[in-house]
């Protein structure tokens, strides 16, 4: 399975910066307008699990590139560092059920357990030892960046409304 994993590098390589630079911009973005952010407890709780998740997405591909890693570590790790990041996605779920913004809750707080569902799989998958999980893992990835993404615009927008 490490050889598995080692064909997923270039992968993880990409990820790792792309994240990481995105991460970046979302915290600069929303340091233009943090004064008005942190008024809105649900924004600052949205915003801490879009980064949350990036941090997710940089954090697993970092793991991913550690030469020699097994299948069954890789599979724990991810699984470890997905119930830190679940946290803020929770944190966040609650700051939402008690905001009446626009939409429902359970749309506005589900987008951001995507990743996480995918990671927790993924982790499952490959302790397991199904290689599927790598697919998954790549998945979580993504979708850690649209998210982050689709729910930094909603802030900034908010922010401004």
């Amino acid at each position: 399975m490490t050889d598995a994993l080692e064909t997923w590098r270039e992968f993880h390589v990409a990820m790792l910066g792309a994240t990481a630079a995105l991460a970046g911009l979302v915290i600069v973005a929303a340091s233009v307008n943090i004064d008005k952010i942190v008024l809105a407890r649900s924004l600052t709780a949205r915003l801490a699990a879009a980064i949350a998740g990036l941090v997710l997405a940089i954090v697993t591909s970092g793991i991913a590139l550690i030469p020699g890693l097994s299948s069954a570590w890789f599979g724990a790790l991810v699984l470890i560092v997905t119930v830190i990041a679940a946290a803020f996605q929770v944190h966040a779920a609650r700051a939402l059920r008690k905001d009446r913004g626009h939409g429902s809750v359970a749309a506005r707080a589900g987008l951001g357990f995507l990743p996480l569902v995918a990671y927790a799989v993924a982790g499952a998958l490959l302790l397991s030892g199904l290689s599927s999980g790598l697919v998954l893992a790549a998945a979580g990835s993504l979708l850690a960046i649209v998210v982050a993404i689709v729910i930094s615009w909603i802030a900034l927008v908010e922010v401004l409304r």
